[in-house]
Order: structure tokens, then sequence, then C-alpha cells
């Protein structure tokens, strides 16, 4: 009985993980067709607010337009931080 219920547990482990994946966004302001891209969104109002993940800014939009984007089009967009090695 044990050796059946392990393999279930296992699955379930897996399962939760991957639904607590990231959420990616593209931000797009409608006004000036400027991109961004971020990770969460709040919500004030009609207005929201995020951190761009380029500059690291905290934006503010009154209008926007919002999309779901996958994590490969969000890290093609977003390059990872350069690291500096010290010598």
């Amino acid at each position: 009985m044990l050796k059946s219920i392990v393999p279930c547990m296992v699955a379930v482990i897996m399962l939760c993980t991957s639904c607590a994946a990231s959420t990616y966004y593209q931000v797009t302001d409608p006004g000036s067709g400027k991109v961004f891209y971020t990770q969460e969104i709040k919500r004030n109002g009609s207005a929201v607010e995020f951190r761009d993940a380029k500059t690291g800014g905290v934006v503010t939009l009154q209008s926007s337009e919002i999309v779901h984007i996958t994590p490969q089009a969000y890290n093609q967009a977003v390059p990872p931080p350069q690291t500096t090695e010290k010598k």
C-alpha cells in the first residue's frame, strides 16, 4: 500500500510546483508605444503600477495594454543581468 502512495505523492508535488511558476507580462503604453516587461502588476483604479524588468524603475500608467507572455519571450526581451568578475 505504501509503495503505491509514494509515486502519487511525488506526482502531486511536481504538479503543484509547476503550477506555482512565475507569470510574465508585456505592458504597452498605447500613447507612446513604449513596451515594458514585468512579473507583477498592481492595479490602482484604472491605473497599473509595476517594476520595469529592464530598468528596475517603478512605472505607473493610466492607460495600458497588458498581455501574458511565455517565459521564453520574457527572457528574450529581458536579458539576464551581467555579472562582473573581480580579478
